[in-house]
């Protein structure tokens, strides 16, 4: 692992590090600002394919933080770049909101319900019966089965909704086949983003509040990874995981001018 103060660039979470229910976490605006002062490539990397980048932008920015939207990596962006390497000018039935359509869309897919390459579900708060019998029927038929990400439920002001994982178990249970998902915790969607930054794993850290997908996904990437505790993830809750991250913090207040051997309210994954 790089020491902190070896890191170069970096990738976040949004949502738990940097603002939670759209109120910003404190460090979040200063860290931030760090980065772009004194030139630290970065990206906010974000399962949630609901949004377009520019979406997100003006989310963040009406919380107070200030992040332009080539600098927001999202799994929908990360699945149509996979797609696109995969099967260029491919063709696809996509059942998601505007950040996957509008993504599909740039990475030059055609979309159709008749006989497509592949099945792509990302998120969506408008799930419809119809749509998701012919997901299954067009699976049945040859079709092969992406998912933008694992997530079973999504957080809400009124609780947790279900979300992409949930409706991928509901199409797995009817067809028998199991998506291939792009998003974390697969480190493919790391690694595209450290190819649209120009940075390699070595130099690069992660930043995420949950250790079933941005930690181990960091991990399984090469990159130096670290743990808040402003989003899912408690001390307690560490211990049930058989891995560790290289850091564990309070906030991303911690991380701003860290010192060299990384104190500063750190602590080392050899002192968990």
């Amino acid at each position: 692992m790089a020491r902190r103060d070896a890191i170069e660039c970096w990738l976040t979470d949004m949502d738990g590090v940097l603002v939670h229910e759209d109120q910003p976490i404190s460090g979040a605006r200063e860290l931030l600002t760090q980065w772009r002062e004194t030139g630290t490539p970065f990206l906010v990397l974000t399962n949630n394919s609901i949004f377009t980048p520019r979406d997100l932008s003006a989310r963040l920015r009406n919380s107070g933080i200030e992040v332009p939207e080539e600098n927001i990596w999202t799994s929908a962006l990360a699945t149509a770049a996979f797609l696109q390497q995969q099967s260029p000018g491919g063709t696809a039935f996509v059942i998601g909101e505007a950040g996957i359509l509008t993504a599909m869309h740039e990475a030059g897919f055609i979309m159709t319900e008749s006989d497509p390459d592949y099945v792509v579900v990302g998120e969506t708060r408008n799930y419809s019966f119809e749509a998701l019998t012919k997901a299954v029927r067009l699976i049945n038929g040859g079709a092969r089965f992406i998912s933008t990400n694992p997530d079973a439920t999504g957080p809400s002001a009124q609780g947790v909704l279900p979300a992409t994982g949930a409706i991928n178990a509901l199409i797995t249970a009817a067809t028998g086949k199991e998506p291939y998902i792009v998003g974390k915790p697969n480190p493919m969607m790391f690694r595209s983003a450290l190819n649209r930054i120009g940075a390699h794993s070595e130099n690069t850290g992660m930043i995420g509040d949950r250790m079933d997908t941005d930690i181990v996904a960091g991990i399984e990437a090469g990159l130096h990874t670290v743990l808040v505790l402003t989003g899912i993830s408690t001390r307690e809750s560490i211990e049930r995981f058989p891995f560790r991250p290289d850091e564990i913090v309070d906030s991303v207040a911690d991380l701003i001018n860290p010192a060299i051997e990384g104190d500063g309210g750190a602590e080392l994954n050899s002192g968990v």
